[in-house]
């Protein structure tokens, strides 16, 4: 027996890894963060890539004309001005855990769709509905924490208007061949506050409006966009971590010859 584990037990199918192994990497250590109030956002995890930290927009764009985001920025988060148009980062990413906050007006005017309404647009292409649902009711795949027009969310766990809500996200974008063909569809796993509300779920393709759209093949990473749909819609603590598989691997390595092993 090795110091840490052990270098006489079998392998694991189809790695270079034994059970137990004594020379198998350790996970990296990093600091967990803390859990955000209705007062205050929480602090990211040490590892995870800051998009806005609640003091500028120097991390995002105008998706209209490239330029500066045109929202409004104060007191630790920023809110969408009617009119200036999506938003979205720099940054682009794949495979990854995101977490955003957000908050509808506290004022309600409207209804259905009408009520505090944006999107949380994954790769740009993929909506995750941003809606004020707290008794308001619209079309199911079009309530709060939707995959927009394709699935409603498990419940409806939508806090009071001007409360802060959370979407924890992982994300699985869509893989393509060589050839442009479409070889495992988008998955999405959503946490509406601390709820799950959709568990490993396979898009159809990019989300849209009354119509269904095929997927198109497209880059392995792509922006993060924040929609405005003409409602002052407020977002705080916005950060992201690449998925990592088992000794630091991306989580989208092929994963087919370990299926393949398990099948016999």
């Amino acid at each position: 027996m090795a110091k840490y584990g052990y270098d006489d037990t079998p392998f694991l199918p189809n790695t270079k890894w034994r059970v137990h192994d004594s020379n198998r990497p350790q996970p990296p250590v990093i600091w967990p963060g803390w859990f955000s109030t209705q007062e205050a956002p929480g602090e990211p995890p040490s590892d995870a890539i800051i998009l806005f930290d609640g003091k500028d927009l120097s991390k995002w764009v105008s998706v209209k004309d490239g330029g500066p985001a045109r929202w409004k920025v104060e007191n630790g988060y920023m809110e969408v001005v009617p009119g200036t148009g999506d938003i979205q980062t720099v940054e682009e990413f794949g495979d990854c855990q995101l977490h955003i906050e957000w908050a509808a007006p506290a004022e309600v005017r409207g209804e259905g769709q009408g009520r505090g309404n944006s999107g949380v647009f994954l790769m740009g292409r993929y909506e995750i509905q941003v809606l004020d649902c707290y008794e308001n009711p619209t079309y199911a795949d079009g309530t709060t924490a939707a995959v927009y027009g394709q699935y409603p969310p498990l419940v409806n766990a939508c806090r009071k208007p001007g409360e802060w809500q959370v979407y924890d996200i992982i994300w699985l974008a869509p893989r393509f061949d060589e050839n442009g063909n479409l070889i495992r569809p988008a998955y999405v796993t959503v946490f509406h506050n601390g709820v799950v509300v959709h568990y490993h779920t396979p898009l159809f393709g990019p989300t849209t409006h009354r119509a269904t759209l095929p997927y198109q093949p497209h880059p392995p990473v792509g922006p993060l966009r924040l929609q405005d749909h003409g409602d002052p819609v407020r977002y705080r603590n916005i950060w992201y971590r690449p998925l990592r598989g088992y000794d630091g691997e991306p989580e989208w390595r092929d994963w087919t010859p370990i299926v393949m092993a398990l099948r016999g």
